[in-house]
């Protein structure tokens, strides 16, 4: 009698498990590099830099860069991250709260020109975001909004992405059968979205908040047309600026590697913190 499928234990060729983790390292190696070489950089004195090995430890400064970057232009670089951690931070929260209600809108009501509507964002999701800069620059200019926090914090609460994602995610996680439930209770539908349908879509909207996170933070040419006091500037604008005048102020390229490596510290804080939510997700949704 010949064994079924079910009761034939699968067993992974070593010869595939093999190549599988050589790609894994030589990819997890590829994205780590810059990373450490970034993180060895900072480690340095400046005559150090093109004299020393580019992967390895020379004299040990740190602290010391930490402190000068930090105090360097009258302390401006904290003053540049408290802006990214404004911009990015405030701005995926709302632009996550206003995607997850549209996209729950879109999913779970039945209104003329829904798909229409639906298709406009779609379309949006194609638009590349430096496309939209100028169009955005003028727009501010008309209304003298240029040169202001509104004038970056604005644009970055809009994510058509982010829309879709919650949309895809809602139709096929939330249970219609669950709304009419807490109808059924009284609920209103306000009540019924953040009470209800948010707990069931967290892993999208964590999804949503992560890209728009990375995203705005690491948005640059919004924030070099807009933007011309330096006090507004966000960690990139900043720390390129600093770079345009490494020739003249040789000091600097040291401290713009040094203020590279903490300018990604926040991303890698985010993720570590929310990752928790994609795993709580998916073991939910595998439960269901």
């Amino acid at each position: 009698m010949s064994a079924t499928p079910s009761s034939t234990a699968y067993r992974q060729s070593p010869v595939s498990r093999t190549v599988a983790m050589v790609v894994l390292g030589v990819f997890t190696l590829y994205f780590l590099t810059p990373i450490w070489w970034l993180f060895i950089a900072a480690t340095k004195e400046r005559g150090d830099l093109t004299t020393t090995n580019p992967l390895w430890f020379s004299d040990l400064n740190l602290v010391e860069n930490l402190q000068g970057v930090f105090t360097y232009g009258d302390g401006i670089l904290p003053r540049w991250l408290i802006n990214s951690v404004l911009y990015a931070g405030v701005g995926s929260l709302v632009a996550t709260v206003l995607a997850g209600m549209c996209g729950y809108a879109l999913a779970k009501y039945a209104f003329p020109g829904r798909e229409l509507i639906f298709n406009v964002v779609l379309g949006g999701v194609l638009v590349p975001a430096t496309a939209l800069a100028l169009p955005l620059f003028l727009i501010f200019a008309q209304v003298g909004a240029t040169n202001t926090f509104w004038s970056v914090f604005l644009p970055s609460i809009v994510s058509p992405f982010g829309v879709y994602l919650a949309r895809i995610y809602a139709a096929s996680s939330v249970p219609d059968e669950l709304l009419e439930a807490a109808r059924l209770d009284g609920a209103g539908e306000v009540r019924t979205f953040f009470s209800v349908s948010v707990r069931l879509m967290v892993p999208a909207l964590v999804t949503v908040y992560l890209f728009q996170f990375v995203a705005i933070w690491n948005n640059f040419f919004l924030p070099l047309i807009m933007l011309r006091d330096e006090r507004l500037f966000p960690v990139t604008l900043g720390l390129y600026n600093w770079n345009t005048v490494v020739n003249q102020v040789p000091e600097l390229r040291l401290y713009v590697l040094t203020g590279s490596l903490v300018s990604i510290v926040p991303l890698i804080v985010v993720f570590l913190l929310l990752q928790r939510f994609w795993r709580s997700g998916l073991g939910t949704g595998s439960l269901k």
